[in-house]
């Protein structure tokens, strides 16, 4: 069991319940409709891609190679890129910040991280064959 990706695991899910709160209750006050999406889908995806990091923390026991823990990494990469960069715009948004359009972009790298951390965990199951 790789102990570093339980422990960010549990931190990211109590992250995710305070935020998912704070976005069904006060956020809702604050914004339009529009930015609520980009924040519950930021708190969404960072939910479903603990309970990822969750796995790989478990079968890292059994399938212990650098597959593994890279799908680690890039899950926890993909958080930060992925769902940070939503609360962010969500924030700047919010405060009509202007100048952070470079956050738009970042999204995606995201999403590469997360599709890369899914491949590497199947990858991960076939060098142990």
């Amino acid at each position: 069991m790789h102990k570093g990706f339980l422990k960010t695991a549990f931190i990211l899910g109590a992250l995710s319940v305070a935020l998912g709160a704070f976005g069904a209750h006060a956020l809702k006050d604050l914004v339009s409709q529009r930015v609520v999406v980009t924040f519950e889908t930021a708190v969404r995806y960072q939910f479903y891609h603990l309970f990822a990091l969750l796995f790989t923390a478990v079968l890292y026991k059994e399938f212990n190679n650098r597959w593994m823990k890279a799908a680690g990494y890039l899950f926890i990469g993909g958080i930060v890129l992925f769902c940070g960069s939503l609360y962010m715009l969500c924030y700047v948004q919010a405060l009509v910040l202007p100048g952070y359009k470079w956050l738009g972009p970042v999204t995606p790298f995201g999403g590469v991280a997360f599709i890369a951390g899914w491949m590497s965990m199947f990858i991960a199951l076939l060098k142990k064959q």
